[in-house]
């Protein structure tokens, strides 16, 4: 029988990934879940890219789920000209709204001398009156991290920053404020008319970046209803946890979610790099307790944006997401615009079937309170000995219920909503099938038809089915 992953791939699209041909490729080489970045490309381009997945997808006759990853409320330098600062040197800091009041006498910093600093080291930062919310000893970073400023004191509309790790200030580059309550609104005017947009296409999963706290996600998911004007076959919401402030509040995210994102990549700027893996473990673990997907994201095999095969320790890294249990490891760069997309898709489905061999990756699940009603079913399914399941979900919750499981056995899910089914695609140990039948014992019966019918199930095997 051919071995299947129970981990998923979620692959982004980009310049090396979105023509039709490749997209093919990479379906067939083990993609479940396409991601659109909507921090690059347009409406046309990113509406292209849909439009292929989709058309591919019922082409092949596949589950794949499209998930729209929007900007989120992104922080980014304003300045004219390059500008190089040095370490112990000073710099002045504002914003889009105070910088044209930017002259001022130097002497209203009592604590700095004016040899010091001089007005030519300006930096903007491109949110209006965000300088309002820092405070004295806050940091700010820029490019990733590799600059770093700390506050150290603040004027009206004006604060100056003495430089720790030095570099070149251009023009809209990132900027991560770690320390800093941010007022900022989830969802930006482009990402409102991104969600707009991406509501239009019926997009499986929405992706939110620099989530802070639960009430934000209740939030999108009514606008979310009001956009759709209806209240059920709804996108997926997934959380990306990459802020401080999202770690304090962990719970409240993951409780207020449909999947979470570790997007290791402002994490590991927001916190220690030597704190990410124990951040991402703590992630992964509490989202199994609360019954939610969790995806691993950020250079899981980053040199093979360059290089036809991963280094050793990216091999252990995916290795360890897959042990860990997450649902779906997630490809970034090096399928949107590596030079090795596919391959990257077939390594790391290599490494999450060895790694899913081995016995390091057992594991027990309790459920949540919540979810009491479809304890009887789940006991009978961990207490059963056939090797294949075949279940009737409907909205998606029992599938997802079971996966957390993490029983090694084959999981079938039938379902007669479209929508379901792809976003199933991104569920650990899911094999899903759709029927637009209402009889949920039929759609089981239609669903070990065809399973037998692909050799995931021998005419012969016993089956546990649960309409």
């Amino acid at each position: 029988m051919k071995m299947i992953p129970k981990t998923k791939i979620v692959a982004t699209i980009g310049p090396s990934s979105d023509s039709r041909e490749k997209l093919r490729e990479m379906m067939k080489a083990g993609m479940n879940v396409a991601r659109i970045n909507f921090s690059h490309g347009t409406h046309a381009s990113n509406g292209q890219s849909i439009a292929n997945i989709k058309e591919l997808r019922k082409e092949m006759g596949i589950p794949i789920g499209i998930m729209a990853d929007l900007q989120g409320p992104r922080i980014r330098t304003l300045v004219e000209n390059d500008i190089k600062i040095e370490k112990g040197k000073f710099v002045l800091v504002s914003d889009v709204f105070y910088a044209p009041n930017f002259q001022f006498p130097i002497s209203n910093f009592q604590t700095i001398f004016n040899d010091k600093i001089s007005n030519d080291k300006k930096i903007t930062l491109d949110v209006e009156k965000i300088i309002e919310s820092i405070e004295a000893e806050n940091e700010i970073l820029i490019e990733d991290g590799l600059i770093k400023i700390v506050i150290r004191e603040k004027g009206d509309g004006v604060a100056i920053g003495e430089v720790i790790n030095g570099g070149t200030i251009k023009n809209h580059k990132g900027v991560n404020l770690p320390d800093t309550r941010l007022n900022l609104p989830i969802l930006t005017a482009k990402d409102e008319a991104d969600l707009r947009f991406v509501l239009e296409q019926e997009v499986d999963f929405v992706a939110l970046s620099f989530v802070g706290n639960g009430s934000e996600l209740e939030m999108v998911g009514k606008k979310v209803k009001e956009i759709l004007k209806r209240e059920n076959d709804l996108p997926q919401i997934v959380s990306k946890i990459e802020r401080r402030e999202a770690l304090k509040n962990m719970d409240e995210i993951i409780r207020a979610s449909d999947t979470v994102m570790v997007a290791r990549g402002d994490l590991g700027i927001e916190t220690p790099e030597s704190e990410v893996a124990i951040h991402q473990k703590e992630i992964i673990a509490k989202c199994l307790r609360f019954s939610r997907p969790v995806i691993v994201a950020t250079q899981m095999l980053n040199s093979m944006i360059e290089n036809p095969v991963p280094t050793r320790a990216e091999v252990a890294d995916v290795s360890n997401a897959v042990i860990d249990h997450a649902d779906a490891v997630m490809l970034s760069g090096e399928s949107a615009n590596g030079r090795y997309p596919v391959e990257a898709v077939l390594m790391m489905k290599e490494i999450i079937l060895k790694t899913e061999k081995s016995p390091f990756d057992d594991a027990k699940r309790n459920y949540p309170r919540e979810y009491e009603k479809y304890v009887p079913t789940l006991k009978l399914i961990q207490k059963s000995s056939q090797k294949n399941a075949v279940l009737f979900s409907a909205d998606g919750v029992l599938a997802r219920l079971v996966s957390n499981c993490r029983k090694e056995q084959n999981l079938m899910i039938g379902t007669n909503n479209f929508k379901v089914y792809n976003q199933l695609a991104l569920v650990w140990g899911v094999n899903a099938y759709f029927f637009a039948k209402p009889d949920p014992s039929k759609v089981v019966d239609l669903t070990v038809n065809q399973a037998q019918k692909e050799g995931k199930i021998t005419k012969n095997e016993e089956v546990l089915k649960v309409a």
